[in-house]
Order: structure tokens, then C-alpha cells, then sequence
């Protein structure tokens, strides 16, 4: 997907894109691939795959959530700005968080967003189990998302108590997605989630099934979870 195709598919889902904005998502690309020889960003440098599974997949969220509105969203796990910063460039009022437990990568998203001119985005460097559990975050956003870092019944107990009661937890997986979805209801019974709804599609192409999971906070997570740093990938919630 070269930068003028990317431009038109989502002009076809009514995402129009500026100069500016392509010119962002251009510089973005150039980073990536600079800081990418430096550190383990992304094992995807061609630019039309960046353009397709990258930043292309990421924006595929709006496909499916409203982002024209006031949203504050917490990204679990950004890695190299995935979901979240693709979304920020189209929809430039979102106010994003974003937390990550690599220090090296949020050296390289705070040299990202300066470089972008990117304002009300707030990265922290924590684990995202620690994180969940701040007052000043807890149960603090109207969407939490996660793109590819964890099973579902690990996923859920990370990302929905960062959730307020409300809100929506995006689970953006591949398509094993449905499968994750059936093994993870007890978890997201525990947590105070309901599945919402899950939206199934391909990328342009061909390039393989995507599937977005939206869950509905329907109640306050109880306080003992997230569990400790590592307890819920050992011991996934059933």
C-alpha cells in the first residue's frame, strides 16, 4: 500500500487526510526506520508494508469506534505507537496515553511525538499491571486499546480495569480473535466487561483477517485485579 492508496481507502471509510497529515504519517515512517536500525521496533521496514499493516491497521479502529468526539484513550503495550499515534495523527483532538514497559521504546515515541508536533499525548513507562492499579489512571478512560500483546484472558485483566465504568475496552487481533474471545468470558465476567460486539474483515489485499473485539465496562473491576507483574500471563483469570 503505497501513501496515495492508504489515503484513498480511508477517504472511502470518510477519513480525509491533509497534506499535513501525510506528511506526518511520512515522517513517522522515516523514523521508524532510522530508530528501527538502533532498536527492535518493528520487524516490518518496507514502506507499503508500514503503510498497510501498520499504520493502515491501526487506523482500521475507527472503522468501528467513534473518535470524532472527545476520547480519552490509554494504549497497553503501544511498542512503536501502534495503535494510538496513527489515530492521533487522523483525529489530532484525542487525548492519549500511552504506556509501555520497554524504556527504550518510549525514548524513541518521545522523540516521535516532538518530532510530530503531537500535543496531549502522555507516555509513561510502566508495567501495565502497576499502571491499572494508580488512582490517577484506574478506571480513568473512555477506550482502552491493545494491539497484538497478549491473549485475551491476559489482555482483559490489564486493559479493563484502566477502563471507567462505561467505556470500552478495543481488542484488535488477528483471526484467532473469536477463539480468544471464548476462552477469556470468565475473565471479563471477573473484570466488570461484557462483550460488546466483534467486527471481522480483511486488510486490502489480502493480507489476512483482522478481527476487533469491543468490550462494555459494565461494572467496577474489583480492586484485587490487575494482579502482581506477571501473575496474569502465568495464571490467566478463567
Amino acid at each position: 500500500m503505497n501513501q496515495e492508496q492508504f489515503s484513498q481507502q480511508l477517504a472511502e471509510q470518510g477519513i480525509t487526510l491533509s497534506a499535513a497529515q501525510l506528511e506526518q504519517f511520512d515522517l513517522y515512517y522515516h523514523l521508524l526506520v532510522e530508530w528501527n536500525q538502533r532498536m527492535n521496533l518493528t520487524a516490518l521496514t518496507e514502506r507499503e508494508e508500514v503503510y498497510l499493516k501498520h499504520f493502515y491497521d491501526s487506523v482500521t479502529a475507527a472503522f468501528y469506534f467513534n473518535f470524532r468526539g472527545t476520547v480519552n484513550l490509554v494504549d497497553v503495550g503501544a511498542g512503536a505507537g501502534f495503535p494510538s499515534l496513527p489515530l492521533k495523527i487522523c483525529f489530532p483532538h484525542l487525548r492519549v496515553t500511552i504506556v509501555d514497559s520497554l524504556q527504550k521504546r518510549i525514548t524513541f515515541l518521545e522523540h516521535l511525538v516532538q518530532a510530530l508536533t503531537l500535543d496531549q499525548v502522555y507516555l509513561y513507562h510502566d508495567r501495565a499491571e502497576h499502571f491499572a492499579q494508580l488512582p490517577e489512571h484506574r478506571e480513568q478512560y473512555d477506550l482502552v486499546l491493545a494491539r497484538a500483546v497478549a491473549r485475551l484472558n491476559v489482555l482483559s485483566e490489564l486493559c479493563l480495569p484502566l477502563a471507567r465504568v462505561g467505556g470500552t475496552f478495543m481488542a484488535m487481533k488477528g483471526a484467532k480473535g473469536t477463539e480468544e474471545l471464548q476462552e477469556a468470558q470468565g475473565a471479563i465476567d471477573k473484570l466488570g466487561g461484557k462483550t460488546d460486539t466483534v467486527h471481522r474483515f480483511h486488510l486490502p489485499a489480502a493480507e489476512g483477517e483482522r478481527q476487533i473485539i469491543l468490550l462494555h465496562k459494565v461494572r467496577s473491576t474489583p480492586g484485587k485485579y490487575p494482579r502482581q507483574p506477571g501473575i496474569p500471563a502465568k495464571k490467566p483469570l478463567k
